[in-house]
């Protein structure tokens, strides 16, 4: 499968993809624990059937230590034992927070769990982290970037 469009191939793609990526970066840079972070990519990219993300982000969880029992349950966390309570809040509000439209927004319930597993700090990144992914998803999903090549650390 080849992608339908290389969005790098222009100007304006490198030059959107260089700022973008500065706003990927803070988020990779904020007190939101790794583990946290490569969860919420991998289930956001899940959702919106990104191969190219969810490839990406598995192995690089992987290469980070995350076990492959933990990457397996991902999709069905809410029956899985392997998640502390703070990964619950955070896929919960990744899932609400990627399907606005069958959602209509984040309940007060889900809002209240990230509340108190997250500081206002953590929170702020988590926000921005599952509104950075679900852009990524969304250029990959448009012009079809396949998964399956991606090397850990390839964009390091």
């Amino acid at each position: 499968m080849e992608p339908r469009f290389n969005f790098n191939d222009t100007e304006f793609g490198r030059t959107f993809y260089r700022k973008f990526g500065a706003a990927a970066m803070a988020v990779n840079d904020s007190p939101l624990a790794k583990t946290v972070q490569e969860l919420v990519k991998i289930r956001a990219s899940q959702i919106n059937g990104c191969a190219a993300c969810t490839d990406m982000h598995t192995k690089d969880a992987l290469a980070a230590g995350e076990t492959q029992t933990r990457l397996n349950l991902i999709a069905v966390w809410r029956e899985a034992t392997v998640f502390t309570e703070a990964e619950r809040a955070a896929l919960a509000l990744t899932e609400q927070g990627t399907r606005l439209a069958d959602t209509r927004g984040v309940d007060d319930e889900t809002w209240e769990a990230a509340r108190k597993h997250f500081d206002n700090e953590e929170l702020a990144a988590l926000i921005a982290l599952i509104s950075v992914i679900n852009v990524f998803n969304r250029f990959n999903v448009i012009v079809r970037t396949p998964g399956g090549g991606y090397e850990p650390g390839q964009y390091a």
